[in-house]
């Protein structure tokens, strides 16, 4: 086991790693009491070696690890890699490429709709991972070897799983579906926690503009603030006193005080002063102005049978194709499907190939599904001369 504390040790590691084909990346860290997630640990391993390096350790400077990642001439193998990412996007301020995510190839190669790292270091790599330091305090030291070993088998097999898929993918050709999910985690809008946007997660009782500009404000000043004082957004304000603030739109800090669960010392402070400020710049918006809610399935009219025979399709064809099914098509573009709508990724490249087209022709009578048995299975039916 290799624990490295000293920047020298960092330096000289990544130098090894610098002229590797792939390496395999993990972190540890915790975002608990902060906004921000703190990186505790980072676990790489190329084909020969293997480190996790104390991000915590007293001096050590992360600028050999920082380079490391933004080396375009070696590929960076994650399991699941969002969250690692966005760790190295906020430090470096750009998305490590080239990359290379196993739970998405793992959907391509047949393994399953998410599958974890733990079934695939078992069924590919052969390896069982302990399981008892998984729910580890990283930010505390010193790190036992049990915490150690288990952090280093986060990259170890990793590899092995990596190089399995890797066949797999060249085998079949299928490199490129996985392509537009790479795109995807590359954007470094991926990353962006944009807060005029946060407002689109929640979901109010109304849906009127003026109070969705509210929701808009409010929601944008939680996000800000919470950046800047680095605290959980929901520390700050939870969701539903948000929603609740949005609703009523209070214009006095007693008004606002009546929100459950906030208080008059709230309500008072800066806090509650900004939160009037936002609902006032909402108020004071023009019509024109006015955001609105995207429109919901039900909104679209998607006929329930449609949706019921599009889902049956999906499974009947992601089972052929060896593909988790969500990886093809979401629920919400088969809702869109239903409703008639065409501008969804699922009848796009290989998705159209693999599902789209029989959609489509599904949905327009050029195709039926019937029962053989246990199975489904298609029928074409060609219209009448």
């Amino acid at each position: 086991m290799k624990l490295i504390t000293t920047t020298d040790e960092l330096a000289a590691f990544c130098k090894t790693l610098a002229s590797t084909e792939f390496i395999a990346v993990d972190t540890e860290f915790m975002r608990e009491r902060t906004y921000w997630p703190k990186l505790c640990l980072a676990q790489v391993a190329g084909p020969d070696d293997a480190a996790a390096i104390d991000a915590l350790a007293d001096g050590i400077d992360l600028a050999a690890l920082d380079e490391l990642m933004g080396n375009r001439k070696v590929l960076k193998v994650f399991h699941a890699a969002r969250q690692d990412l966005e760790i190295f996007y906020l430090r470096i301020n750009k998305v490590p490429q080239p990359l290379f995510d196993t739970q998405v190839a793992a959907m391509v190669c047949g393994h399953g709709e998410a599958a974890s790292y733990e079934s695939l270091a078992t069924k590919l790599a052969k390896a069982k991972i302990d399981k008892s330091s998984r729910f580890t305090d990283w930010s505390r030291r010193p790190l036992s070897e049990r915490q150690i070993a288990y952090a280093l088998s986060d990259v170890t097999h990793l590899r092995v799983v990596y190089e399995n898929l890797k066949r797999q993918l060249d085998k079949t050709g299928r490199f490129p579906w996985i392509a537009e999910e790479m795109a995807v985690l590359s954007d470094p809008a991926t990353y962006r926690a944009d807060p005029e946007q946060a407002w689109r997660r929640l979901k109010p009782r109304g849906a009127s503009p003026r109070l969705l500009a509210i929701l808009r404000e409010v929601a944008a000043w939680r996000e800000r603030t919470a950046q800047r004082i680095d605290i959980p957004r929901q520390r700050l304000l939870r969701d539903e006193q948000l929603l609740e603030i949005a609703s009523h739109a209070p214009k006095t800090a007693e008004e606002l005080a009546r929100t459950r669960g906030l208080g008059r010392g709230f309500a008072e402070g800066w806090q509650g002063r900004e939160i009037l400020e936002a609902i006032e710049r909402a108020r004071a918006l023009p019509d024109s102005q006015l955001p609105t809610r995207d429109r919901s399935p039900e909104q679209l009219r998607a006929p329930a049978a449609v949706v019921d025979l599009l889902r049956t399709l999906l499974r009947l064809k992601a089972e052929e194709a060896g593909v988790a099914g969500r990886l093809i098509a979401s629920a919400d573009e088969i809702d869109r499907l239903a409703a008639g709508k065409r501008d969804v990724p699922a009848l796009r490249g290989w998705r159209n190939e693999v599902f789209g087209i029989d959609a489509v022709n599904l949905i327009e009578g050029r195709l039926a599904l019937s029962l053989s048995g246990e199975h489904a299975k298609l029928i074409p039916i060609f219209p009448a001369a």
